[in-house]
């Protein structure tokens, strides 16, 4: 409830963060307890951006995939067509936004969405 008002396309983000927590559930082991997921907002005041975090505690991102992870047709599943995270991507350029992965501690990913607030 804090965060301010931003023109944006609300099914474009929601495609965004569905995608993210898809793939977050796709990371966990078969044998892992207590999965868990985490959303989080705040705005940046200092630098007058939305921030967003996808973080989860599932097995993690290998460091030799992080500069890969949004490139098209680029996959560590069997399946699929490794277009998922080069669209959300895409969304987050066209918001003039940017998107970055980092290891969640102490295991996991954390992918970490700012947005302008003035679009």
């Amino acid at each position: 409830t804090d965060l301010p008002e931003v023109m944006l396309d609300a099914e474009q983000l929601k495609r965004v963060f569905v995608n993210l927590i898809e793939n977050a559930i796709e990371a966990f082991e078969p044998a892992q307890q207590g999965h868990r997921i985490a959303v989080t907002t705040r705005h940046d005041l200092a630098r007058d951006l939305i921030v967003a975090e996808v973080s989860d505690d599932g097995k993690g991102i290998p460091p030799s995939d992080l500069q890969k992870l949004f490139q098209p047709y680029f996959s560590t599943k069997g399946r699929g067509t490794g277009l998922g995270l080069a669209i959300v991507n895409r969304i987050i350029t066209e918001h003039h936004g940017r998107i970055n992965v980092v290891a969640n501690q102490p295991k996991g990913a954390k992918f970490i969405i700012e947005l302008p607030v003035g679009g």
